[in-house]
């Protein structure tokens, strides 16, 4: 405690706490275990990031946490789903959690602004809705990151992908090919974009731009990173990941990673990758490798109207791989795809499938890089012969 600045840390908060539920403990008649409960849940909401919420974010094997209203709270723990026996006071309880959450990475949630997207200390990520837009009162949901920073020996021991693929995904990350993440909700997108970040050749200069930072890229020293704002109450202020991705073009980038792409900044995103830019990488939702080419599509079309051959001709010369990763009903996340982008005689886009899963595991298909200049360009042809 300083009484100089009259903070009061965490301890004695504890012990203040714990003297006033002793206190009116008698009269009440609570036990011992009901006021080391009661402390508990007083000290949460006054002292912790996340309040009713904190005991089950601390607990290691919580991937997510779900709040549909004040009253109703899930969370997916060892891939299943359960509804915790604790609630928020009141709808306006739960409200001025979500902004607290907001206010801490300077963004605003109101009923002009209904809707945020943010990260906790720990780097987990949130979205928030406002009452005036969910019906049955504000929702929180809270996605959580392992503790430390996932390596490729991760996600081999866990199954995501074999050491044959992940060594041929070092080649391609060295050898500077543009790369896309594509999957499903909760697939593990943005996991496997963190992992394929450590082969980045620490000499180059790295631009990360994003909506909410998410991903720890420790390994470069000439990093730069770059985070959107939402507009403020006033309207003004926004900043988008269209303007980042313009405004990182003058940063001298070896490589730009853009942690997703949901809109018109597909466009912004192709014509960085198309101006000479190598070994850039980004994610985006999709059910396909080749599905996501179709999303690709679709999100230029909304920026600008431009034919659909010059669209995908853009794509193809952009992009280099896709990697699809898929979730499945154990809750395990695997590598589904590895494919070459290339453009089929027809106009449309093609898949040079190099990977595939086949019988629950993920095969090579024998398939060869058909585009091999950038192999050539930067290395010596034999040291990646086999690609």
């Amino acid at each position: 405690m300083s009484s100089e600045t009259g903070f009061i840390g965490n301890e004695r908060a504890v012990e203040i706490i714990e003297e006033t539920v002793m206190d009116i403990g008698g009269p009440l008649g609570l036990s011992f275990r009901e006021k080391k409960s009661m402390t508990e849940h007083l000290f949460n909401i006054t002292r912790r990031e996340l309040d009713v919420l904190q005991p089950a974010a601390d607990e290691a094997e919580t991937k997510e946490i779900m709040v549909n209203g004040p009253k109703n709270i899930f969370i997916e723990k060892n891939g299943t789903m359960e509804k915790l026996p604790v609630e928020f006071d009141s709808r306006e309880h739960l409200e001025e959690l979500i902004r607290r959450i907001a206010a801490r990475v300077h963004r605003e949630i109101n009923d002009m602004n209904p809707i945020v997207d943010a990260r906790l200390e720990d780097g987990s990520r949130v979205n928030a809705v406002y009452s005036n837009v969910a019906i049955d009162g504000p929702i929180l949901t809270i996605r959580k990151f392992p503790k430390g920073k996932m390596k490729m020996e991760d996600l081999i021991r866990m199954g995501t992908i074999t050491e044959e693929a992940a060594e041929y995904m070092r080649g391609l990350v060295v050898t500077g090919h543009n790369i896309f993440v594509s999957g499903g909700t909760s697939s593990g997108k943005t996991t496997f974009l963190n992992v394929l970040s450590d082969y980045i050749p620490s000499n180059e200069r790295v631009i990360v731009i994003e909506d909410s930072a998410e991903l720890h890229i420790t390994e470069i020293d000439n990093i730069v990173r770059l985070e959107t704002r939402n507009a403020n109450s006033q309207g003004k202020g926004a900043v988008s990941i269209r303007e980042l991705i313009k405004t990182s073009m003058r940063m001298r980038p070896d490589r730009i990673i853009i942690g997703e792409v949901r809109g018109g900044e597909a466009l912004d995103m192709l014509q960085a990758l198309n101006s000479g830019h190598n070994g850039c990488m980004s994610t985006g939702h999709a059910g396909s490798a080749t599905g996501m080419m179709y999303r690709l599509e679709t999100m230029v079309l909304t920026a600008e109207a431009f034919p659909l051959d010059a669209v995908r001709r853009q794509i193809a010369m952009a992009l280099d791989i896709v990697v699809h990763l898929g979730r499945f009903s154990d809750m395990s996340r695997k590598v589904m795809e590895i494919s070459e982008v290339e453009i089929c005689p027809d106009g449309s886009i093609g898949m040079n499938r190099l990977f595939e899963l086949r019988e629950g595991k993920l095969e090579k298909t024998g398939n060869r890089l058909k585009n091999r200049s950038k192999i050539m360009m930067r290395y010596k042809v034999n040291e990646y012969g086999d690609y």
